[in-house]
């Protein structure tokens, strides 16, 4: 019996859109990652990408249980000295809604590599509208020729 291992030209990519509209942020977080690394997928292979693409919408209106917005902090540093820098959930959403979701996604991915190139599949929109969002398409009348050509 043989170890299965997905070729790149079995995988097929589908285009998932996520409302994040009243979802808690860390269960959402899983599924995304879990959709980005294509754990989903009977043809899951560890080694390669076989995720699919996801655009999340409506990320400012995510939400997180307990007194998270005020006490969980992500923090950063610049490398020179007293570069440290902390902001709190609160306040990360208010300025960048989308990186809430971002952060949390990237921290699920494998810190390698391949988890860089799992994480470009990932859009981020903090309202409903988004780019390539598939319009409706206006009924237009099909312009028939009356006159015969002679």
């Amino acid at each position: 019996m043989k170890t299965y291992s997905a070729k790149p030209v079995d995988i097929k990519r589908k285009l998932h859109v996520i409302d994040a509209a009243d979802q808690t942020l860390g269960r959402l977080s899983t599924q995304i990652a879990r959709l980005l690394m294509g754990k989903h997928k009977p043809m899951y292979t560890p080694t390669q990408d076989t995720g699919d693409y996801v655009t999340v919408i409506n990320a400012a209106k995510v939400h997180v249980t307990g007194k998270k917005m005020e006490d969980k902090e992500y923090y950063r540093h610049s490398n020179y000295p007293g570069g440290f820098k902390s902001i709190t959930l609160g306040r990360l959403m208010e300025k960048f809604p989308t990186r809430a979701i971002e952060y949390a996604v990237k921290g699920m991915l494998p810190h390698t590599r391949l988890g860089a190139q799992m994480y470009k599949k990932l859009k981020v929109y903090a309202g409903a509208e988004y780019p390539n969002m598939p319009q409706a398409k206006a009924a237009k009348p099909n312009k028939e020729k009356t006159e015969k050509s002679k």
